[in-house]
């Protein structure tokens, strides 16, 4: 791997960290404010907003900079959402400001791969990433829980500073006060990533016209990508899967906590554990899968999909601790093995078709949609009156469900047009694209 890939790599460790104990922070703060359930839950989907409305802008605008400077400004922005939250902000308007930077920093943390490093070496760069970034979710999870906890916060409450009232007064409050620091690391390591020499392609803006109007000047080029990468052969089965599959995960945090809760009497900070085995599962599956997969055997993973779904519907009949560690375990493995070769050939399919930074902002667009969709489906099902158990069962069988059409699209299209899928395969086992 070239040098800055590790560059790459360390940023986005330290923003995912403080992405993931914000999201706990979040909930804790929300449950010590006397939230409702829906509300809570509703923080999944509310980060995902601005990965949908402002997708045809992300791409473009992730194209038109060094893709490290982008990263350093989305790095700002979740700065401010933070500070939002610390200073009585409400948590859903302030944690909509973070997902609005993660927006922005996602299409120049995958596009910069495509830039940086050759097409044979994507499944091994996904295994990396997607396996640190697992790490820094559990270790960001454990940090929010410990943060929260009884024994950090009333360490951290403990310090003032002379003469100035920072209004820092709960576990929570102090845990986000933390986490700022954290995102200003992830910001140095940002203006340390190389330029990659990749020629930039400039927004197409007018000065004289308000932001609304450029954004809609952007979406003709932007549904033009959404099409092409839907229209291809490969690139629609890994977007479809890479969509359900990250709009699953981004309920699934949240589902693990109120799970845990409910079926094990834990506390937030206790719960974040569970999540954290997940986890773990995940970073397995996802470093099997980048040493014993190869690009165009991506789609022999589909499966794994229908099996996630299964599993979930499977944990509401689980109470026991010492079960549930293996099945949680598996449950994350099954996803890892899932994801590292898919979003691989998602990667490799828009590069060719469209540009990195476009086919980032437009896988983006679909999975956060996927995020919110499916958040929604859950934060309604809580706030109708259904069990969290009811809603455990519904959120996965969907999602089961869902997997297995994809796979019978798949099967489809194999036996429809064998000889386009046969020529996409063939380009993705010989590209050698820098």
């Amino acid at each position: 791997m070239k040098r800055g890939f590790y560059t790459i790599m360390s940023a986005q460790f330290f923003s995912s960290v403080a992405d993931n104990a914000l999201f706990v922070a979040a909930i804790e703060l929300m449950r010590s404010t006397g939230a409702a359930e829906w509300q809570r839950a509703a923080l999944v989907p509310i980060f995902a907003i601005f990965y949908v409305v402002l997708a045809p802008l992300l791409g473009a605008f992730s194209d038109a900079l060094p893709k490290g400077k982008v990263m350093f400004i989305s790095n700002g922005i979740k700065v401010l959402g933070c500070v939002m939250m610390l200073f009585g902000s409400h948590p859903l308007l302030s944690y909509a400001i973070v997902g609005l930077g993660a927006a922005a920093y996602s299409p120049a943390k995958y596009g910069i791969l495509t830039e940086l490093l050759p097409a044979s070496q994507l499944v091994k760069a996904n295994g990396w990433i997607e396996g640190l970034t697992i790490a820094s979710i559990i270790l960001g999870i454990l940090l929010g829980g410990q943060l929260v906890g009884h024994t950090v916060s009333h360490f951290l409450l403990k310090f003032d500073v002379p003469f100035i009232d920072t209004g820092v007064d709960t576990p929570s409050e102090a845990a986000i006060a933390v986490l700022i620091f954290v995102y200003l690391i992830a910001a140095w390591f940002n203006t340390r990533i190389p330029h990659t020499g990749v020629e930039m392609r400039p927004l197409r803006s007018n000065p004289r016209k308000s932001f609304l109007s450029n954004l809609v000047a952007l979406l003709p080029d932007f549904w033009h990508c959404n099409s092409r990468l839907w229209r291809d052969r490969l690139g629609q089965i890994s977007l479809a899967t890479t969509t359900l599959f990250w709009g699953a995960s981004g309920s699934l945090k949240y589902i693990v906590l109120a799970w845990g809760t409910l079926a094990l009497g834990y506390s937030t900070a206790q719960a974040t554990a569970l999540t954290g085995v997940v986890v773990v599962g995940t970073a397995v599956g996802a470093v099997v899968a980048s040493m014993r997969m190869k690009l165009d055997m991506a789609t022999r993973v589909i499966p794994m999909g229908i099996g996630m779904g299964l599993l979930l519907i499977s944990l509401i009949f689980i109470t026991n601790l010492w079960v549930a560690i293996p099945f949680l375990v598996l449950l994350g493995g099954l996803g890892g093995f899932l994801v590292v070769p898919m979003n691989a050939l998602l990667q490799h399919r828009g590069h060719n078709l469209m540009g990195a930074g476009r086919s980032i902002a437009v896988q983006n667009f679909n999975e956060q949609a996927c995020i919110l969709v499916l958040g929604v489906f859950y934060s309604a099902c809580t706030g109708a009156g259904l069990s969290v158990y009811m809603a455990i069962a519904a959120f996965g069988g969907l999602v089961g469900g869902v997997m297995w059409i994809i796979q019978l699209w798949y099967n489809y299209n194999l036996k429809k047009y064998p000889e386009e899928i046969e020529h996409l395969l063939q380009i993705a086992r010989s590209d050698k694209h820098h």
